[in-house]
């Protein structure tokens, strides 16, 4: 048994991040065809997109800002145009801030991470569910994080965020389930990632000693998941909020 993805065509927003660019390559090592969104970051994105086609993958480049419902449907196009169409979803780009105390924290920062928590969840399901119901399947993903369940203090903006965005998810489950497209969402806790590798950051002791597991995760186990559930090895999961934190939070039932 194993992931196969050949003839499928997975878009990854934030695809040059830290967690995305890992997406992106495990994605394709499993046959898919990439779309990769960038914002700013150009360079970086050409250069996974040389990486993917020397595996023998089809991949583009799509900058768009997520945020705007109008880049999301030009990024549509552009998919359409130079892949066909896109059979896996994966809202992985989010506005990075500064953390501090409600108090403290300006309200930009709270409309920022609707806007790109659940305003991109709702622009993307807007722009690429329609097609995968006519074609009778499709796989929606989010990555969410160990963080909405945590409620630290100077988390707000973000848990509120991603708590939104739980509620799109949970609720388009529901509504397009009926035509076989699953709608689920990862939850990383703190993922060691190439910055980590870096600069020599995988440890910390402080985090990791309240986790069950007893350490970080890293990228490639995120990768994994999102792997995972785009696949038909997941052909019966939808409406899931999935923590891959080495059982730092805990869903109950």
């Amino acid at each position: 048994m194993q992931i196969d993805l050949s003839n499928k065509t997975a878009l990854i927003t934030g695809a040059t991040g830290d967690l995305g660019r890992v997406m992106a390559r495990t994605l394709a090592a499993c046959g898919a065809n990439i779309v990769l969104h960038y914002n700013h970051n150009e360079a970086k994105a050409n250069e996974l997109r040389q990486e993917i086609t020397a595996l023998g993958r089809n991949a583009i480049i799509a900058q768009a800002d997520v945020t705007n419902e109008q880049h999301i449907l030009a990024m549509k196009e552009k998919a359409a145009k130079e892949l066909g169409h896109v059979d896996i979803v994966v809202a992985n780009a989010v506005i990075q801030y500064q953390w501090t105390s409600v108090l403290e924290q300006s309200p930009s920062d709270y409309f920022s991470q609707f806007e790109s928590c659940v305003m991109q969840s709702v622009y993307l399901a807007k722009a690429f569910i329609p097609a995968m119901i006519e074609r009778g399947g499709g796989r929606f993903i989010g990555i969410n994080t160990e963080c909405a369940m945590q409620n630290f203090p100077n988390q707000s903006a973000y848990t509120a965020g991603k708590r939104g965005m739980d509620g799109v998810y949970r609720v388009l489950a529901k509504e397009v389930g009926e035509h076989q497209i699953t709608v689920n969402q990862i939850a990383p806790g703190w993922t060691i990632s190439d910055r980590d590798r870096a600069n020599h950051t995988e440890e910390n002791a402080g985090y990791s000693q309240h986790v069950p597991l007893k350490r970080r995760g890293t990228d490639q186990e995120i990768a994994n998941s999102v792997a995972f559930l785009a696949s038909d090895l997941a052909s019966f999961i939808t409406g899931a909020y999935i923590p891959v934190n080495g059982g730092n939070v805990m869903p109950a039932i």
